[in-house]
């Protein structure tokens, strides 16, 4: 075989796809459909809590489309961190999903699970042995660490996928994985350039955000060759450049020239970007270095309970001291409840510096600020009161200039406190060294036997 065919027809599993889009893709007669379903952009509450942060009901109508299509051409479906976050549990609602489609659209095919998360005793034992290490940025992980925390996932390689293939599974449903896998693993299992195969499916996970116009919820098609792939939308309305390609390459990155992954990095200093014809790019000499092979570890950790109030003022006396105004509301709630270490309290002041904090390069006070105030504490009913206590006070602060006594905020919902339940923290952002790169990541095969 001298090139692979491979579609994406979205950025995450859920988020959907135009039907004619991926109809197109799919006359392509591709030799998989890959999906990335997970990413820990939303932050550390799905991985903490075991929820998904895509809808049910939206993943059910992709996979539906997904797996017929497959089925049809006789091609394998690779599913990487399933569920958002890729613990058992996201599994475990994926595989649910899979097998209601198999069974509604009387599928008959072999399913295979790869879980990926971790019990706290064997990162203990791999900490005590010395063959943990912190990310940059990030701090040494400490026991206490690993005992807090809710649930630990390990970002799976391509080792795990290409067994499941070997293994006959038509369709995977993989636990936390590295992004590039559920693309790359099949054609490098079959001889194709890892570097390539690689570069190739980091583009391909975020499906047609690398286009022109991008869009992650749109299908791209992906042609991998011996010595270079090729890129192309499988919207008419979109095209690939050079310039498109070559800027989503550093997306998600440190560092524009080095991507790191498990057993290695790529190497993109010599890459090329042609245009290959009017909506195609093609791309040349990436190349992969190996390293010591290593598992990037995922962990978080339940921090309490959030309360939140949204409110707004315009108020030109009001917002012109309205840092002064914040610092006397927080020692207000200070002295009636205390100092303690379990609680947090802040405003987020959109319209001066909501978006980037103390990063704020210019903070310009306009004409209007919305202000959300957020109570954090080891309950929600502690939350709700440090949340209850601090928006009264601020709504009545008096200040310097004030006229109206009537009060100073406006609130858009009634009730104007909200619960937001159980607050999360990432726990573990570390690499686990002297790993096995299939051992770690359990298989099991089912057979989905279509109709009841």
């Amino acid at each position: 075989m001298e090139e692979i065919r491979m579609v994406a027809p979205t950025a995450i599993l859920g988020y959907g796809f135009p039907l004619d889009s991926f109809q197109r893709a799919i006359q392509e007669k591709p030799h998989l459909i890959g999906v990335d379903a997970g990413s820990t952009d939303p932050g550390p509450y799905y991985l903490g809590k075991g929820k998904s942060f895509t809808d049910r009901a939206s993943v059910k109508r992709d996979l539906e489309f997904i797996m017929e299509a497959a089925c049809q051409l006789d091609i394998p479906v690779l599913i990487g961190t399933a569920g958002g976050s890729g613990g058992k549990v996201h599994v475990d609602w994926t595989v649910e999903i899979v097998k209601e489609v198999a069974r509604e659209k009387n599928l008959a095919l072999p399913m295979a699970r790869i879980d990926a998360e971790f019990e706290r005793d064997f990162v203990l034992s791999k900490l005590q042995a010395g063959e943990v290490s912190p990310l940059p940025g990030v701090p040494s992980l400490k026991e206490k660490d690993v005992k807090e925390s809710t649930r630990i996932v390990g970002q799976m390689g391509l080792e795990p996928f290409q067994e499941a293939v070997r293994k006959g599974a038509r369709i995977i449903v993989g636990g936390r994985a590295y992004d590039p896998v559920c693309f790359a693993a099949l054609p490098v299992l079959q001889g194709f350039d890892m570097g390539l195969a690689l570069h190739l499916g980091k583009i391909l996970e975020c499906a047609a955000i690398a286009a022109s116009p991008g869009s992650g919820r749109d299908c791209m098609l992906g042609v991998l060759r011996r010595d270079h792939f090729l890129l192309r939308p499988a919207n008419p309305q979109r095209l690939c450049t050079p310039d498109s390609v070559a800027a989503h390459s550093l997306y998600e990155k440190s560092d524009p020239f080095f991507l790191y992954g498990p057993g290695g990095s790529l190497d993109l200093t010599e890459t090329r970007y042609e245009q290959d014809d009017e909506r195609t790019v093609k791309v040349s000499r990436t190349k992969f270095m190996p390293a010591p092979y290593a598992v990037k570890l995922e962990a978080a950790r339940k921090v309490g309970c959030r309360s939140i109030c949204i409110a707004g003022t315009r108020d030109p006396v009001m917002i012109a001291q309205i840092e002064e105004i914040i610092q006397g509301v927080k020692e207000s709630v200070k002295d009636n409840f205390g100092q303690n270490d379990d609680t947090f309290l802040q405003f987020r002041l959109y319209g001066l510096h909501g978006v980037m904090g103390e990063l704020e390069p210019k903070p310009q006070k306009g004409h209007e600020l919305g202000i959300v105030i957020e109570a954090v504490a080891s309950s929600q009913e502690r939350a709700n009161t440090l949340l209850s206590f601090a928006r009264s006070t601020m709504l009545h602060y008096g200040f310097p200039g004030r006229i109206s006594t009537a009060g100073n905020l406006a609130f858009p919902y009634s009730p104007s406190d909200l619960e937001a339940g159980e607050v999360y923290e990432f726990s573990m952002y570390h690499l686990l060294e002297n790993m096995d790169p299939l051992a770690s990541f359990p298989i099991t095969i089912e057979e989905l036997g279509g109709e009841s």
